[in-house]
């Protein structure tokens, strides 16, 4: 039995994954977290390692505090990118297929067209940098590994821009969004499944990939769905960038192209309301 480690296993996408993993039984699973695995201390993480012994390693840890980072720089790359570097390079000394996920925050926002996997990387941020640092580390330690970038992720487990805006709306007669900020929002149960089938598929193409849930749209219009599908009464305002200032710049477009995922592991990618939809089931 082929056995799938999964870090970060309390974060949004490793709850996801964990909700996921009965189906699929044919699989050992292991769950993560920050006590099973220490992606800030190197020697602890080697002896984890080969004390478990995984065949397929999804990389879901990560520092993902954006503002945070700015004033914890040494924290956010040594989890980002040096962890990740010694765990592709495990992964090539044991033979063992990772899949590592990162971010749309990896790109500036300076494009006006959906961005490849080949666009060029220009992080606005540290927790961008930090995470381009790994992706480059990953793909040199170990050439065979996925990286998969995502954007605006959101579950019915953690903290989300999806459960933050159903309080606000409960609890205000009022609230701002901002409205020049574009991409696409990611149920994390979505890329969870992908992820799986990925595993799941007889093909192994190596690389980095771009995964969203279709759709075009602002954080303004992505609040307006929730508002809908939750029948709130709270009004909702849209407001620039410039008028909700935070300590980490973030890019004003991030739309991700998903052609070569879809292309190469036959993926059927769900419109961002309709995955959205699930959480007010």
């Amino acid at each position: 039995m082929k056995k799938i480690l999964v870090t970060g296993a309390t974060g949004q996408l490793g709850s996801e994954l964990s909700a996921l993993s009965s189906s699929y039984p044919q699989y050992e699973w292991i769950f993560a977290d920050r006590t099973k695995i220490s992606l800030d201390d190197f020697d602890k993480l080697s002896s984890q390692l080969n004390e478990i012994k995984p065949d397929i390693i999804f990389n879901c840890g990560a520092y993902t505090a954006v503002d945070k980072a700015e004033s914890e720089k040494e924290l956010a790359f040594k989890i980002n990118h040096l962890a990740v570097e010694l765990i592709a390079k495990y992964s090539t000394e044991k033979k063992v297929k990772l899949i590592h996920i990162s971010t749309d925050y990896v790109f500036d926002g300076s494009s006006s067209i959906a961005l490849y996997e080949e666009s060029n990387t220009n992080p606005i941020n540290v927790y961008g940098e930090s995470k381009l640092a790994g992706e480059i580390a990953c793909l040199k330690e170990n050439p065979e590994s996925i990286i998969i970038r995502t954007s605006w992720v959101y579950s019915n487990f953690g903290n989300n821009f999806v459960k933050t805006m159903q309080r606000l709306m409960q609890e205000r007669e009022e609230i701002n969004v901002v409205n020049d900020q574009i991409g696409s929002p990611t149920y994390a149960a979505d890329l969870a499944q992908a992820m799986i089938d990925i595993v799941e598929s007889p093909k192994w193409i190596p690389g980095i990939y771009n995964y969203s849930n279709e759709g075009e749209i602002s954080w303004y219009e992505f609040a307006l769905s929730i508002k809908e599908f939750g029948n709130y009464n709270c009004k909702v305002g849209g407001i620039p960038s410039s008028s909700y200032p935070t300590v980490a710049k973030r890019p004003n477009f991030s739309l991700l192209d998903k052609a070569k995922i879809k292309a190469s592991y036959n993926l059927d990618i769900p419109n961002y309301k309709e995955s959205l939809r699930k959480i007010f089931i």
